[in-house]
């Protein structure tokens, strides 16, 4: 199994629920065909093999090949998809060629119904009738062809079915019944993928239970049928719709809510914000409980659209006299050279409006510039390119504030990255409270997330990135005016669920009223690790860089950081060995950390072995190390060593050169098959070895997350107490 999320439909034929299935996915389709599909492009033996072979997308080389005349037959012998569903899907290929032969204003009243009910989008029909989807949605309307809502049937039609899970399909009955309380409506995540999961369903879920304490009855919009948001009991209603700006208008008009949030799903709902304002500032749709126009709760959508336009944000950023590392807009592969030249490699090169890292990378040259520029995005004027200097031996820096519409802003958590900045902040170890940063970076910090918060009039909640350099300066690295994915693990550590305080302060309460005005500093040390799937992937590189791999995440605590992190290391399946043998090996621009590291192992009784120029460094520091060859220089070699179980941990930072591709490469994926712990940065090895340390000197034992709390507040009153004592002592 390699998949790590799912979405499920739900309509009253096959035709319609695959279409909104695929649509969500978000994968860039709105349904099955209507759409510019690459495969139409392919030749007949590339399709034939995409048949063959399952994938991803076999699915639209099926599409390709109907449109391009193949007989169901013939698509079944070469990929046995059932003819049954393929005789469905020739319907829909079908239909589509009904519609590409007219233009709008001559598909009937009875053309919508027909189309509608086999699952076919507004989006959909606009590409086909070279129209806009707000076109087709207001021809649509006037010809009284809108959505009927059904109930999911749990009684097999015995009994009336009285259950709130609720799907659209294209009826006449309609079995929603919307009443007139106070209500609102949650935009969940959609399915869970890298860069956006379970985390976000965990603030939807809060924010559900917390306005229903309020008072409000609370409506769930999601397509996962993994998470807890879709179970019947979370949310008063739940509609199990794809979150698109057609299906969430559709339910906006249906329920009129008081409220709709969209912070809390993650990119999913964010991206249809805008979209959603303009709709609500054009119709103004009054809510059913009778208390004014329905609106977006929280932090505003142009608030949220200047935190993500870097034209814009940069300028806040300048007037509010807040640092960022140099850099530039890249909207041809001439921009992105010049702006490279300026700045001085290496870089981080990434598209705009990215969520998980996708696609982003550090280069350190032209030549692999132009490499990423060709292979990995396009770059035009509306799709730009973000170039930006990077802050080599940075530590980074994650904060959570929440803020309320009263202005006031508090810090919800600091949390210190252990691994060094260029590593995604989902896929890095990280620790809350800090351990190495300055009592001034912290304040600068502290001031910054507090006045942008302000600026941008946050309400609820505001994760910001920070780099610090060696030097001790402070950089801005990205804003997010919405809950991020540290959410649980910070309300975990500081024992106060942030996100229904972000629900309650969207519906009007103060930070004051929830009695959460100061930030929270644990005595206790949390710390986050990922859990990394590379398992699952054949050939895949267990290396950290900046796009997000990471599937889940786990988190230990100690009242010290060091056994906090080895409880983490054991909870992800990385397993530290507390003895043996070491191999390293490290590129040019680590190996001034490279003694650090061998001194701090050789310390809790490992021995070292090192490919050349590793043991060459270790020699010259006067280190004990024994030699062995690189996997292309004869043998035995490393690889050799793992096979017979002489080496028992690695320490590897890659060269990204032409022989680490390979040799390095084969090297990481043979000690993930032998399961021996791979160590990828400078941070994560120095880390390891403190917590081996710790390990051989204290038995770890197992404490109640609660009893953390009780200890920290017998401390506190103990500590309160003695103050007291001393001052009337004076």
């Amino acid at each position: 199994m390699k998949s790590v999320g799912e979405s499920m439909a739900v309509g009253r034929t096959f035709q319609e629920s695959f279409q909104k299935a695929l649509r969500s996915l978000e994968t860039g389709y709105y349904g099955w065909g209507c759409a510019q599909v690459k495969e139409l492009d392919w030749d007949w033996e590339q399709i034939k093999y995409n048949l063959r072979v399952p994938s991803p997308d076999r699915i639209h080389s099926v599409y390709a090949a109907m449109k391009r005349g193949m007989k169901v037959d013939d698509i079944h012998d070469l990929s046995f998809i059932d003819k049954w569903f393929l005789t469905q899907l020739k319907e829909l290929v079908d239909v589509e060629q009904y519609i590409l032969a007219r233009n709008l204003s001559q598909l009937t009243k009875d053309d919508f119904w027909e189309v509608k009910r086999r699952g076919f989008s507004d989006k959909q029909i606009s590409f086909a009738t070279k129209s806009t989807e707000k076109e087709v949605r207001s021809k649509r309307l006037s010809l009284g062809v809108k959505p009927a809502y059904k109930r999911v049937d749990t009684c097999a039609a015995e009994f009336e079915a009285d259950t709130p899970y609720m799907y659209s399909s294209y009826e006449f009955e309609c079995e929603s019944a919307p009443t007139e309380r106070k209500k609102v409506l949650i935009l969940g995540g959609g399915p869970n993928r890298i860069g956006q999961g379970i985390e976000f369903d965990y603030c939807c879920c809060h924010t559900s239970f917390a306005l229903q304490d309020a008072g409000y009855e609370t409506i769930m919009m999601n397509s996962n049928p993994e998470t807890v948001s879709t179970d019947y009991d979370t949310s008063d209603r739940l509609y199990f719709e794809p979150l698109t700006v057609e299906d969430v208008i559709n339910i906006i008009d249906l329920e009129r809510p008081d409220g709709i949030i969209v912070q809390f799903g993650g990119q999913t709902p964010l991206k249809l914000s805008l979209p959603l304002q303009q709709y609500l500032d054009e119709h103004k749709p009054k809510c059913r409980s009778g208390s004014g126009f329905v609106r977006i709760w929280g932090t505003s959508p142009d608030s949220i659209d200047a935190a993500e336009d870097r034209e814009r944000f940069n300028a806040i950023l300048t007037e509010l006299k807040i640092e960022q590392p140099k850099g530039g807009i890249a909207k041809s592969d001439k921009d992105a050279l010049a702006i490279a030249a300026e700045i001085g490699y290496p870089v981080v090169v990434r598209p705009s409006y990215v969520l998980g890292g996708r696609a982003m990378e550090i280069v350190y040259s032209d030549e692999k510039l132009i490499t990423y520029l060709e292979t990995a995005v396009e770059v035009d004027p509306e799709r730009p390119v973000l170039v930006d200097r990077y802050l080599s031996d940075a530590i980074e820096i994650d904060i959570d504030a929440l803020a309320d519409s009263h202005g006031n802003v508090v810090i919800g958590g600091i949390m210190e990255h252990i691994e060094q900045a260029g590593v995604h902040s989902g896929d890095s170890a990280c620790m809350l409270p800090t351990k190495t940063v300055s009592s001034k970076c912290l304040e600068t910090i502290r001031s910054w997330t507090t006045k942008l918060a302000k600026r941008l009039n946050v309400c609820g909640l505001m994760n910001c990135q920070y780099a610090i350099t060696s030097s001790g300066d402070v950089y801005l690295l990205e804003a997010n005016p919405r809950a991020s994915r540290t959410i649980p693990f910070v309300s975990k550590a500081i024992g106060h669920p942030l996100a229904k305080y972000a629900a309650l302060v969207m519906s009007g309460k103060s930070l004051q009223d929830l009695n959460f005005t100061k930030e929270v500093i644990p005595r206790h040390v949390s710390v986050k690790e990922a859990v990394l799937p590379f398992e699952k992937f054949q050939g895949a590189d267990v290396l950290l860089g900046p796009e997000m791999r990471s599937t889940g995440e786990v988190m230990g605590i100690h009242y010290e950081s060091s056994i906090a992190f080895a409880k983490a290391q054991i909870a992800a399946g990385q397993k530290p060995a507390l003895s043996g043998t070491l191999f390293l090996s490290l590129n040019d621009m680590t190996k001034p950390h490279l003694a650090s590291i061998a001194r701090a192992f050789l310390g809790v009784g490992f021995n070292l072995v090192a490919t050349s120029g590793t043991a060459h460094v270790l020699e010259s520091e006067n280190i004990p190390v024994e030699r062995v060859l690189k996997m292309h220089e004869g043998r035995p070699h490393a690889g050799d060593m793992i096979a017979n179980g002489q080496v028992q941990m690695m320490v590897v930072t890659s060269s990204g050169d032409q022989l680490d591709q390979i040799d390095g490469r084969k090297l990481r994926r043979m000690a993930l098959a032998y399961k021996i712990p791979v160590i990828t940065t400078v941070a994560g090895a120095l880390a390891t070895a403190e917590a081996i340390k710790s390990m051989k000197s204290n038995k770890i034992e197992m404490t109640a997350l609660q009893d953390y709390f009780k200890k920290d507040e017998e401390i506190d009153a103990a500590t309160k107490t003695l103050l007291s004592a001393s001052s009337s002592s004076t």
